[in-house]
């Protein structure tokens, strides 16, 4: 407590509570006649729990002095056109910026990390270009008769976008050469069942095909739709995780090695040396953003000259698509299924919440089923969970046990369960923190609330919304923001209610 009429210099985050502005941990608080014992510009970094920005800021100080001289990699008359900083140099001027031109983007400093993060990335493109460059692949075109099967079993006609590029890919599978290609689709567009398609040319050759997701629920997404057509076409499909262990891994091992398995589905356990196939000719990698440079191939290494098909539905901006995927050749699914709706977005203050829960209830009377994303805060998982949770414990209050909920700090197995009970219904409102992000599937859940969306980026935003764009029904999102709200922010939320064209949105997002 401080003594009534004592002047301070108080510096810290405001939060809004009760309609009344609040600082509950100021960083700083000194006397009003010390004003050089407030740093002018303190850098803020992502927080993990138990470490203080204080702390982090000092430990930063510390590496950045034991840092040692680098020789300069770059061409001295190109830094002297750039006016680059030294590597170093500008490591520094980032990390403890001295003025306020220091901290625009455009600094020479961010320029020089800039162009370094992005040279790093081309020569790294470069060497897995010149890799498969020297490799023939093997032709891998059948007969077509279980293409033929899937195509009479299936409910629906694929779209004209899906066709064209089932044929791009297959112009390089059956070619003499080993494929690399990107396949971007945006969220709905139908991935899975091209990947499917392409898939079964490797099983008509007699060798196998691999797909995987970068978490187990996508995985199991996965094989749920996969499994199920390729039993009604005479393909063996199996699904392998971390969770999965014993003697039903030691089988799924034992038929994969002799070739009993078709199409294996997994996750990161796929890399595991114990994986083993009988002739892998065929690898899937889903959501690949989620994967390194060098994991790209990891998986495709397990066979022998093997075609490599990567999958995302993050929308990339076009500008951005050579210099992240220039070792690739690039098909776009750019059509969804005919019969799907739009989603009717809608952006409010945080201040309506009563009224949006309002409202909620009314629809989860009805059977509606509903997504309440809670937001990354600093990217702290402790304040994260906390936020998750207070949210749930307060619609747990309005909704009973309707109400589940999910975070990235939970076992697979726990969020599986989760998962389980709100496809089938059991939950009718889903609180989560952005682990629904990627390829989470549920037709019936038509409704999305996203707190504090102005700190979300428009492409994971457009990512969260797909979630509601599985089915045919209406659907609706609701964008909540927080006080202030900046132009830029507002600007941005804005384009979110004006269109759902994901790449679209992503030039927006790059700018």
């Amino acid at each position: 407590m401080f003594p009534v009429g004592s002047e301070k210099i108080i510096s810290g985050k405001l939060e809004r509570f009760n309609n009344s502005w609040q600082m509950p941990h100021p960083d700083y608080v000194v006397d009003a006649a010390k004003p050089q014992q407030m740093p002018q510009i303190e850098t803020v970094y992502p927080l993990t729990a138990g470490v203080t920005n204080k702390m982090l800021n000092k430990l930063m100080t510390q590496a950045l002095g034991l840092t040692p001289p680098l020789n300069e990699w770059l061409d001295a008359e190109f830094i002297k056109q750039q006016s680059f900083p030294s590597f170093n140099q500008a490591l520094k001027q980032a990390h403890n910026p001295q003025t306020l031109d220091d901290l625009s983007p455009n600094s020479t400093a961010r320029r020089r990390l800039a162009y370094d993060e992005l040279l790093a990335n081309q020569l790294s493109l470069a060497i897995v270009r010149e890799r498969l460059k020297h490799q023939k692949g093997r032709s891998l075109q059948g007969d077509g008769r279980l293409k033929k099967r899937l195509a009479e079993i299936l409910p629906f006609q694929l779209t004209s976008a899906q066709q064209r590029v089932i044929s791009e890919i297959e112009s390089d599978m059956f070619s003499e050469y080993r494929m690399l290609r990107l396949l971007q689709g945006d969220v709905g567009s139908g991935k899975t069942i091209v990947a499917l398609y392409t898939m079964l040319n490797a099983v008509e050759c007699g060798a196998q095909a691999a797909i995987m997701a970068p978490t187990e629920i996508l995985a199991q997404q996965h094989y749920e739709t996969i499994a199920g057509l390729c039993e009604k076409i005479g393909v063996k499909a199996a699904l392998l995780t971390g969770n999965i262990k014993g003697k039903a891994r030691r089988q799924i091992l034992d038929e994969l090695q002799n070739g009993e398995i078709d199409i294996l589905i997994g996750t990161h356990a796929l890399f595991t040396e114990d994986v083993i196939f009988k002739d892998l000719a065929y690898a899937v990698v889903d959501e690949q953003h989620r994967f390194g440079v060098k994991q790209r191939l990891s998986l495709s290494e397990k066979g022998k000259l093997c075609d490599v098909l990567v999958m995302t539905a993050t929308p990339i901006p076009r500008t951005l698509v050579l210099t992240q995927f220039g070792d690739m050749d690039y098909s776009k699914i750019d059509e969804l299924p005919a019969g799907r709706k739009p989603v009717t977005t809608t952006v409010m203050p945080l201040s309506k919440i009563h009224d949006v829960v309002g409202a909620l209830g009314r629809k989860l009377q009805t059977g509606t089923q509903a997504y309440w994303v809670c937001p990354l805060v600093e990217e702290s998982e402790k304040i994260d969970l906390s936020a998750a949770k207070e949210r749930y414990e307060s619609l747990r209050q309005e909704f009973g046990n309707l109400v589940g909920l999910v975070h990235g700090k939970m076992k697979e197995s726990e969020k599986n369960a989760v998962m389980e009970d709100f496809k089938s219904g059991k939950l009718k409102l889903l609180v989560s923190t952005t682990v629904i992000e990627v390829g989470v599937n549920v037709p019936a859940a038509t409704i999305m609330i996203i707190e504090h969306a102005e700190r979300f980026g428009l492409a994971q935003l457009h990512q969260l919304r797909g979630r509601i764009k599985r089915g045919f029904e209406a659907s609706s999102c609701i964008l909540m923001y927080g006080y202030p709200l900046s132009e830029v922010s507002r600007s941005r939320l804005n384009i979110m209610k004006q269109t759902e064209d994901g790449f679209l949105i992503a030039e927006e997002d790059l700018k």
